[in-house]
């Protein structure tokens, strides 16, 4: 849908105080398309809609609301931005499918990405260094796959899965940002650079108008878009009360899939996978466990990349104080009084062999203080 005419009715209804997704639908359903509604007059909307949104519909539109529609339209004339309806053909089939679609989406970028099969892949924002690699391996592999990997541009294990799906080889799946403010907003700020990249490599979505900042109960709505792109959601690291909990109820409610990462039973951020298995989410341990589980096209693996020097079998000054805390480090965290102990070594040269071991990447300090070993 090219005509700005018929963009400024789609934006003047869902502009209108009042009007979210299923009184949208209800209109659409009853009176046809936006132009009709807004001509439909007061007695008639006012049948099926309350007696406020009614008057607001029937009657003019006014400065503020004209001026949002006007700078949404200059917007939407740019390169690269697109306004999707419901009336759309490139408007995402699989939102269709869920129960409460918007009835326009703002988007930035590939289109076509939009209508290709995807995975959500989301988990902590204060996700541990090892969880970020796995986020970022996991989109990798499912980008070169040729799926598209969505998740919501937020810290953490978001950032990691955009990464790596942005890093697959050229012509391979991308990525889709599903964000929680307007699209013409960065949040968070520090993910201007990766918002950027996206938009040119990827494609950025929001149900949200142009200038909508970050509010808090923004995010948790967003997530049922993560989860309606998708043909299932993949949780990294999540803790009981995590976010990434409620896109994968959002996932069941919509019949995803979903996979958890199992991790150690002594970290919070694994406490929300062990949860989401025990109640049915299938456990993966590799990429490949997901898209067995699809019955996805299986691919040539991914070109391995040269190991880095953390990733030697040998350590740097063959030091054995070193070496002994290594061996006496789990992959289950440890507190400094731990180490020294299973090591047998003084606690200050458990401290200096800990930095030295996390300076090379091979050790991984925990928020809480404790210790523990690095896969790579």
């Amino acid at each position: 849908m090219d005509n700005p005419d018929d963009h400024a009715h789609w934006l003047r209804l869902v502009l209108t105080e009042g009007v979210g997704p299923q009184t949208a639908r209800e209109l659409l359903a009853r009176f046809g398309l936006p132009g009709k509604i807004l001509d439909a007059g007061f007695p008639a909307l006012q049948k099926c809609v309350p007696e406020k949104i009614a008057y607001a519909l029937s009657g003019g539109t006014d400065p503020a609301m004209q001026a949002q529609i006007d700078t949404t339209l200059a917007w939407a004339a740019q390169a690269g931005n697109h306004l999707l309806t419901l009336a759309d053909d490139a408007y995402p089939q699989a939102l269709l499918t869920i129960p409460d679609p918007p009835a326009l989406l703002y988007a930035k970028g590939r289109l076509e990405l939009l209508t290709r099969p995807a995975l959500a892949i989301v988990g902590s924002r204060n996700a541990t260094a090892q969880g970020m690699q796995n986020a970022e391996h996991f989109a990798r592999t499912l980008s070169h796959s040729g799926m598209a990997v969505v998740s919501g541009l937020a810290l953490g294990i978001d950032a990691a899965a955009h990464l790596g799906a942005c890093s697959a080889e050229p012509g391979c799946g991308s990525t889709i940002a599903v964000t929680g403010t307007g699209l013409d907003l960065v949040y968070p700020a520090k993910h201007r650079a990766l918002a950027h990249r996206i938009a040119e490599h990827g494609c950025l979505l929001s149900e949200y108008p142009l200038g909508t900042p970050a509010i808090a109960s923004n995010f948790p709505r967003r997530n049922r878009l993560i989860s309606g792109l998708s043909l299932g959601v993949l949780v990294v690291e999540g803790a009981l009360q995590s976010g990434s909990l409620i896109t994968a109820r959002s996932a069941l409610e919509q019949s995803r899939e979903v996979f958890a990462i199992p991790g150690s039973i002594h970290s919070p951020l694994a406490k929300g996978c062990h949860r989401l298995i025990r109640e049915g989410a299938k456990l993966v341990e590799s990429a490949q466990d997901i898209l067995e589980e699809l019955r996805w096209p299986q691919l040539p693996p991914v070109t391995a990349q040269t190991p880095t020097p953390c990733e030697s079998t040998e350590l740097a000054g063959s030091d054995p104080a070193t070496a002994r805390l290594l061996m006496a480090t789990g992959h289950d965290p440890a507190s400094v009084d731990q180490l020294a102990e299973r090591s047998g070594l003084a606690v200050a040269e458990v401290q200096a062999a800990l930095l030295a071991l996390e300076m090379e990447g091979r050790i991984e300090r925990l928020p809480d203080g404790r210790y523990q070993k690095y896969t790579h």
